[in-house]
């Protein structure tokens, strides 16, 4: 009997989860239309909501009798965000690019007018790259700078220091916003030995729950390795990342 009751639990659990998830995927729906949305009786829907409604997961307008999310939702979403970690969100990101492509993976928050690395992760058979946790680089010659400035208001870039690296820094601005526009369409960034004489890498921007651009990741390796030929090919596997990463911040999808 204790097994039965537990299943019966279980599954009107789950139907009232089903109900909550239509909600929020809605701009709110009235009791018949809810019901119509998960396939349930009239009778059993509301007995679900009552529950919802307590906790103010759910309220019910009185006058047109129609269910929203209650303020529940956002106290709750608020207790998630307040939990989160860069880092250890990014980790199991971070571990499975490096495992995949077998380079050094960097992750930066953006802090103006830089980014500064906050983990770091490499193949321990590849050669080391020099950068540091906690060591700062600018926006303009590094993949991960790139991938949060293109994100970024216009105006930002006249304020940067576009300062020569290498010789294949992009240091007028003019060049550095279509390089930016490039990078939007693309949906990755790309340092092609700006930073560093002999290294590239492959950044991808990071979002936060409100869309804004707060932190990146990036594949780093020697030109040697990371031809041309093969940044179009990790590309889309550090956007992939990023993207994953974002929605775990609660970003929008992209």
């Amino acid at each position: 009997m204790a097994r039965v009751a537990e299943r019966n639990q279980s599954a009107s659990l789950r139907r009232a989860l089903a109900v909550l998830d239509r909600v929020r995927a809605s701009s709110g729906l009235t009791l018949t239309q809810l019901a119509e949305a998960v396939g349930l009786s009239k009778s059993t829907v509301l007995r679900l909501t009552v529950p919802l409604v307590e906790a103010r997961l759910l309220e019910r307008d009185r006058r047109t009798g129609v269910y929203r999310l209650g303020h529940g939702t956002l106290e709750l979403g608020q207790a998630y965000l307040a939990g989160l970690d860069l880092r250890a969100v990014a980790a199991e990101e971070s571990h499975r690019l490096v495992a995949e492509v077998g380079e050094t993976v960097h992750l930066v928050v953006y802090e103006p007018p830089h980014v500064v690395y906050i983990d770091k992760v490499e193949n321990e058979t590849n050669v080391r790259m020099a950068s540091r946790i906690g060591s700062r680089s600018p926006l303009h010659s590094t993949a991960v700078g790139k991938a949060v400035l293109a994100w970024l208001p216009d105006e930002t870039v006249d304020g940067l220091d576009l300062a020569v690296m290498t010789r294949h820094t992009i240091s007028d601005p003019a060049r550095l916003r279509a390089e930016l526009a490039s990078v939007r369409r693309r949906g990755y960034s790309v340092d092609d030995r700006e930073n560093e004489p002999e290294v590239r890498c492959v950044g991808a921007p990071i979002f936060n729950h409100t869309g804004a651009v707060v932190a990146a990741i990036s594949i780093s390796g020697l030109s040697s390795r990371i031809t041309a030929a093969r940044v179009r090919e990790l590309g889309p596997m550090v956007a992939a990342a990023a993207s994953r990463i974002s929605r775990k911040l609660g970003g929008p999808p992209r």
